[in-house]
């Protein structure tokens, strides 16, 4: 039988007769119409260029990760995530960058690397307030992600290490409080976080925390240099794992909804897999039954599906499902994890990054609880030579279609020194979805900001300045960040949505939001960490392309499931809708005269 997906590659599917009428009227999650396919406005290149503003916007500090020229643990090629997020706020992102640090290495006082927080100046400048904020750390610090797990208002930063994790309370006046062991998430014996997510598995309106955990690697029994015994990696030398090291188990913390966190990891069924070389996880709803499901990429290994029972246990299903190896059944070196509907068919899709002589993972949702490898068919499987880490799906040019970036970073220095066709650094690459089921690579069209050559590691994606243009923060190893300001030359129109729970979870994660604008539709959902060990805006952006105002605004929110339906919204805009008092404000656009839909 051919699979619903290969019966869309190639083809263009209208919406006909009553079944647009439907479409603004019924919730996707519950309609099975057939699905909207319109030709990219902008076709498959555009005038947009990527350009790294970093160092004017005083984001001058490298990061401190590891040997520059020769590693002997694997601690040392993994790097870290980084975050985009509204600390304050003040409707304007602000950036938390993670660190790390050099193995047998003794800093002078006050000379030790920190994670750093930056504060959005909101005129494309940004201030180190990490002194003041008390979010300085000095670590091999790997995953972070965002929710607000006590619904004050304010969003809450839990930050994976290799040791001890640290959840960081945001006590709404720019400091933050260390409330690891007041929450219960200290573990006496220290072991190596990598990606983390906040969710609301049980509906119960409290954020739950799940954490990947990577290697159990202790850092006192790395041996020093003239006593490391190698691997090796097409001849060379290299220092070993994953594979022959012992891999770890994750876990989930349930929120008790007093400030407290009680692991659940075992009666949840998370331990059932095993141990796994998990990297990075996400987390929604990816059979449209109302619960949220949890992705992870894994290192050498299959990846895992947690589906989520509606009891508070969990079945990992990736092999049934297709989505724990490639196409040939082959286990892959899993990074980072993108997840959109990038057909438009009601249904989130996987993009998953992997190491190089490979190809990254598409998965597409068939919608029956089973995914497809279209790597190839949909364009994707044309690069294999780098070591692909952060990603993500954007609309970089407000099309209405997600597009795909990737940065990417070799783990072995010595490559330099061979001529294997590979360098330690690389450039990014940039995937323009042709709205028919495929994409292309236009990475040497997208301007400096993705030809410049990192090994980069950590990704975000967001507007940091409200002009409607995704932008993207990434994490370079023992290098400065790159700020890749959208200088979009186009006049395709956009929305964003800033979501606030009342009933549901504060910062509204699960949240799943529809925009139509006529035949075109278009979903996402409120999520907590993404990429490879890093948090993005939590803010949804939707390209609507021509479209002037949007038909029709849907919100599902997690905990109750209730709709709530806005009509005729103006494009241009960021609105902010509350759970239960519609939209509560607007920041406009200069292009646009503010405009208020209403509430159906």
């Amino acid at each position: 039988m051919i699979s619903p997906r290969r019966r869309f590659i190639g083809s263009s599917l209208l919406l006909l007769g009553s079944a647009a009428t439907d479409a603004l009227t019924t919730p996707l999650w519950r309609w099975s119409g057939p699905l909207v396919v319109e030709a990219s406005p902008t076709g498959p290149s555009s005038n947009v260029q990527f350009v790294d503003v970093a160092h004017q916007a005083g984001l001058t500090i490298p990061n401190v990760w590891g040997s520059v020229s020769h590693e002997r643990s694997i601690i040392e090629t993994k790097g870290s995530g980084l975050a985009f997020f509204d600390y304050d706020n003040d409707g304007w992102l602000d950036i938390y960058l993670t660190n790390g640090d050099r193995l047998n290495t003794t800093w002078p006082s006050g000379k030790a690397p920190i994670s750093h927080l930056y504060k959005n100046n909101r005129d494309g400048t940004f201030t180190d307030v990490t002194e003041s904020s008390g979010l300085a750390r000095t670590g091999w610090q790997t995953g972070v992600c965002v929710g607000d797990y006590n619904n004050d208002g304010w969003d809450d930063l839990f930050c994976c290490f290799l040791g001890h994790n640290i959840l960081f309370h945001n006590n709404g006046d720019g400091t933050f409080t260390d409330v690891t062991k007041k929450a219960g998430l200290y573990q006496e014996k220290g072991r190596w976080g990598a990606g983390c997510t906040f969710l609301d598995y049980d509906r119960d309106s409290h954020l739950d925390l799940f954490i990947c955990n990577y290697v159990k690697l202790d850092l006192e029994s790395i041996p020093p240099i003239d006593q490391t015994t190698y691997c090796q990696w097409k001849g060379v030398p290299i220092m070993c794992g994953p594979r022959g090291l012992p891999a770890d188990t994750n876990i989930l913390y349930h929120n008790n909804g007093d400030g407290t966190f009680t692991d659940v990891s075992a009666k949840s069924g998370i331990l059932k897999p095993g141990p796994r070389y998990s990297i990075t996880a996400v987390s929604y709803d990816f059979d449209n039954d109302g619960w949220p499901d949890i992705y992870i990429a894994v290192d050498s290994q299959p990846s895992i599906l947690f589906k989520n029972n509606h009891d508070g246990t969990f079945t990992d299903v990736a092999v049934m499902a297709g989505c724990a190896y490639n196409i040939d059944g082959h286990e892959q070196a899993g990074m980072g994890v993108a997840v959109a509907d990038y057909d438009c068919d009601g249904w989130f899709d996987i993009f998953k990054t992997n190491f190089v002589d490979d190809t990254c993972n598409l998965y597409h949702n068939n919608g029956d609880g089973t995914f497809t490898d279209v790597t190839f068919p949909s364009g994707i499987g044309v690069n294999t030579r780098y070591v692909a880490w952060g990603c993500g799906f954007i609309d970089y040019d407000n099309d209405g279609w997600q597009d795909i970036i990737q940065v990417n970073g070799h783990v072995y220095p010595e490559v330099d020194q061979y001529d294997f066709g590979e360098t330690f650094k690389n450039p990014r690459l940039v995937y323009k979805n042709l709205a028919n089921g495929t994409f292309k690579d236009v990475s040497s069209q997208m301007g400096p900001g993705i030809s410049e050559r990192f090994s980069s590691r950590g990704a975000a994606f967001g507007d940091y300045n409200n002009n409607g243009r995704m932008d993207a923060l990434i994490l370079n190893l023992n290098d400065p960040p790159s700020l890749l300001r959208n200088e979009g030359v186009h006049s395709n129109n956009w929305l964003k949505i800033k979501l606030i729970g009342t009933k549901c979870n504060r910062t509204a994660i699960g949240a799943r939001v529809r925009v139509i604008t006529g035949k075109h539709i278009q979903m996402d959902e409120v999520h907590s960490g993404t990429s490879v060990m890093s948090q993005s805006d939590l803010r949804l952006h939707f390209g609507v392309a021509k479209s002037p105002v949007i038909d029709l605004i849907e919100v599902k929110w997690p905990t109750t499931q209730k709709l709530e339906r806005f009509q005729k919204v103006a494009a241009n805009q960021i609105i902010t809708i509350r759970e239960g008092d519609g939209i509560i404000a607007t920041l406009t656009s200069p292009l646009t005269t503010p405009q208020r839909g209403r509430n159906t």
